[in-house]
C-alpha cells in the first residue's frame, strides 16, 4: 500500500500498461530481440508523418510501461484511430535501429476506446 502511495502517476500507469501486455498475451517491448515475430500493445504517445526516401511514411511510438517502440507505416499520411493517446496491439517482425525496435507496416487492431 505504501509503494503505491509513494508512486508516481507516470510509474502507476506504466505499471498498469504492463498488466494489460501480460492480460492480452502480448510480449514486454523491453523483452523483444532483432528479427522476433511479437505483437505487443500499449499507448501512442506520438504520431508523425515524415518522409522517408522519398515516400510518406506515419511514425508513432509506441509505450507498453516496460519501454517504448517505433511503428512505422510506409506510404501513409494517414490512418483513422492512429492518434496520441489511444492504445492499439501490433503485430509483425521486430528490426533494431541503434538499439531501439522497430515495427515496419504492422498488422494492427485499435484497441475498444473503454479500454483506455
Amino acid at each position: 500500500m505504501l509503494d503505491r502511495l509513494s508512486s508516481t502517476p507516470e510509474e502507476l500507469h506504466s505499471e498498469e500498461l504492463q498488466k494489460d501486455a501480460l492480460a492480452t498475451g502480448c510480449t514486454p517491448i523491453q523483452d523483444c530481440t532483432d528479427r522476433q515475430i511479437v505483437s505487443v500493445t500499449g499507448t501512442l504517445r506520438t504520431v508523425t508523418l515524415r518522409p522517408r526516401a522519398g515516400v510518406p511514411a506515419l511514425e508513432a511510438e509506441l509505450f507498453d510501461g516496460s519501454a517504448a517502440l517505433d511503428v512505422v507505416w510506409l506510404g501513409r499520411r494517414s490512418i483513422a484511430g492512429i492518434e496520441p493517446g489511444r492504445m492499439i496491439i501490433a503485430s509483425g517482425r521486430i528490426a533494431m535501429n541503434r538499439g531501439r525496435p522497430v515495427l515496419f507496416n504492422p498488422k494492427y487492431e485499435l484497441r475498444p476506446v473503454g479500454q483506455e
